[in-house]
């Protein structure tokens, strides 16, 4: 796998290269299942691309072409040469690469138009030997020398149009032989944001996990909350190659976070209760067969909800359909969530087994990993109130510091606290009641679903209502990241100021974070089970006097009210305290420090992990310490 060292100049993936005749129609075609792209120069300077298929590289020159972007989100990309009439088709690319190779090449052609092609005729006199040279990765200068152009005049080149597109989401259809479906976005260049290099960077743990991902192996993630878990997990899905990775969770509302599907949708096997033999039939039923054939790498997210016999019999499964004897079939798998945080549903009165606890686990998983910096709270004696807590471990400081939270005044702006409960039946109710108390009558926005028979399956998927009921006054919430520099993410809180006028009558929401917005309907996008893709578009917001502390998972509240008297189970106190941003911001009702549970044998758990990586740390330094005694220099 590749890393960042390239600094984005070279892709590993499909590429099909087409000859095209005067009507765009393909005439010649070659199909690289595992090819190798590269950005380079050749002995004059240009930009070439080359396309290896392992034994002859093709080389392409950049000089007249256009990209098309549409779907680079889904690792798909044509560049279309226009002298030449040929085009390269790329699919299957890790997104992220793919992002990195694109903006690589439009600031690198933008600056290479910048200065004075040499003639034909220099090019002979020059008598220079042929050669191919890696482009050198991007540098801010590279970005400076880009912008000062665009404040300087509108770039002649077609590639910078297209960045639009490569940022956004495209809708997949079905792509033709021809060009049709591939049009640039439409867009004056210089009126494009100021670009820059990526600024949030992987900590070293979260490096530390992509690196293992990269390098194949089954990797174990864990942390507390706050520690960039669902961060870092974007980041490994965006680093593999989209046909053969499969993002899966325990639960609806988490599989929609990452953009996936439900482990039981992709497994297909129902609950797994079944004996063996037949959830090996149930998995080799058409399109749930394809999935566990074509998986090389599972995500699973939200771990800690998966219980151990699921997973064996996930094992054993995949053992069977795949006809592989190797751990998981050979899937590699990459398990994410804290088994301290919410535990699996238990099935009568039997306690649900946790994950680690299977037979398979220590077979399959190769690394274990535990991500240790917070990054979702700041105040360090908050963060060490949360740590405490989610080992169980109630101090007279802790107490009295939750205990006191029960006066925190944290209304502002019109904005009231999110009760946080641990039932669904109390959020429900509440929230009924409170939109119900204001006057005037309410607006109703119902969903566009892309397959209304289906709104059951979407419903378990989708973070908003098929119908949701605003008035002016309702205490709200966003369910998606619309804007992260301004503070509008999913969690944030606002209240309901007005309706625009017009037939759709938007709702426009005041925000805590300062921000003023009238809210339009968002799409989300999600797999069920066979492979099938569905949407529902709607207002990414939700009615926010109270929300249930499952739904809460993945969220940050910036004013947060908790009633911790009917919590049942371990580490749902730890769960709910720890959506809160701080402190200050959060409203601890009728604290009892007995319902502070941490499941003893996950303690146990993550005690030995962190023995093991301290063994395994001293083991490398011994290591790293008798090397260097050995090579002096």
């Amino acid at each position: 796998m590749l890393g960042e060292e390239d600094g984005g100049a070279q892709l590993q993936c499909c590429a099909t290269v087409e000859q095209l005749n005067t009507s765009g129609q393909a005439t010649r075609r070659q199909v690289i299942r595992k090819a190798s792209v590269v950005l380079g120069r050749n002995e004059f300077n240009e930009i070439i691309l080359r396309v290896h298929d392992g034994k002859i590289p093709q080389n392409y020159r950049l000089k007249e072409f256009k990209l098309f972007t549409k779907f680079a989100r889904e690792g798909k990309c044509t560049v279309k040469l226009l002298p030449e009439n040929t085009q390269v088709l790329l699919s299957n690319c890790p997104p992220d690469r793919l992002n990195l190779f694109l903006k690589t090449l439009s600031i690198k052609h933008q600056a290479r138009l910048s200065s004075k092609p040499m003639t034909d005729r220099e090019k002979l006199k020059a008598g220079l030997p042929r050669s191919f040279e890696a482009i050198s990765p991007l540098q801010q200068k590279d970005i400076q020398k880009i912008n000062e152009l665009r404040s300087k005049v509108d770039p002649k080149g077609l590639v910078d149009r297209t960045n639009r597109t490569v940022a956004g989401t495209g809708q997949q259809v079905k792509r033709s032989r021809c060009d049709t479906n591939f049009s640039p976005s439409k867009g004056n260049p210089s009126k494009k944001p100021i670009l820059c290099l990526p600024s949030r960077k992987l900590s070293k743990e979260q490096a530390a996990v992509l690196t293992a991902v990269l390098s194949g192996r089954n990797v174990f993630f864990t942390g507390s909350a706050g520690t960039g878990k669902s961060f870092l997990l974007k980041r490994i899905m965006g680093s593999l190659p989209p046909k053969s990775t499969f993002a899966t969770a325990s639960t609806g509302v988490a599989a929609s976070h990452i953009g996936g599907t439900t482990l039981h949708n992709f497994a297909g096997i129902g609950s797994g209760s079944a004996p063996l033999e037949q959830c090996i039939e149930l998995a080799q039923r058409p399109g749930v067969l394809q999935h566990w054939t074509s998986c090389r790498h599972l995500i699973i997210d939200e771990v800690s909800m998966v219980d151990a016999q699921f997973f064996d019999k996930l094992e054993s499964v995949a053992r069977s359909v795949r006809r592989s004897t190797e751990p998981f079939g050979g899937i590699q798998l990459i398990v994410c969530g804290d088994f301290l945080q919410l535990p699996p549903v238990s099935k009568g009165k039997e306690k649900a087994s946790f994950c680690f606890q299977a037979r398979s686990w220590r077979k399959v998983i190769q690394v274990n990993i535990e991500l240790m910096e917070v990054r979702r709270q700041t105040d360090q004696s908050f963060i060490s109130l949360l740590q405490a807590v989610r080992v169980g471990r109630v101090t007279e400081d802790v107490t009295t510091k939750l205990m006191d939270s029960a006066y925190h005044l944290i209304e502002r702006d019109g904005i009231l606290a999110t009760r946080l409960c641990t039932h669904k039946d109390d959020v429900d109710l509440t929230n009924e009641n409170k939109l119900q108390q204001l006057p005037g009558s309410a607006r109703v926005f119902e969903a566009l679903d892309s397959d209304p028979a289906l709104v059951k399956t979407i419903d378990a998927h989708s973070p908003v209502s098929r119908l949701i009921q605003l008035k002016v006054g309702a205490q709200v919430m966003l369910t998606k990241n619309l804007d992260v520099a301004r503070g509008l993410v999913n969690g944030a809180r606002g209240v309901v100021l007005a309706f625009e006028s017009g037939k759709h009558g938007l709702p426009r929401v005041h925000f805590l974070c300062g921000a003023t917005e009238v809210l339009k309907p968002e799409r989300w996008v999600f797999k069920s089970g066979g492979g099938i893709h569905l949407s529902r578009q709607q207002l990414p917001l939700k009615l926010a006097w109270a929300i249930s502390i499952h739904k809460s998972q993945g969220m940050t509240l910036d004013c947060v009210e908790i009633s911790l008297a009917r919590v049942f189970e371990s580490g749902q106190a730890y769960v709910a305290l720890s959506r809160a941003r701080s402190l200050e911001g959060l409203r601890v009702m009728d604290f009892d420090p007995r319902v502070v549970r941490a499941d003893p044998d996950v303690l146990i758990f993550y005690k030995k992990l962190r023995k093991e990586r301290l063994l395994m740390q001293a083991s490398m330094d011994d290591f790293l310490g008798n090397s260097n005694k050995e090579n002096p220099w």
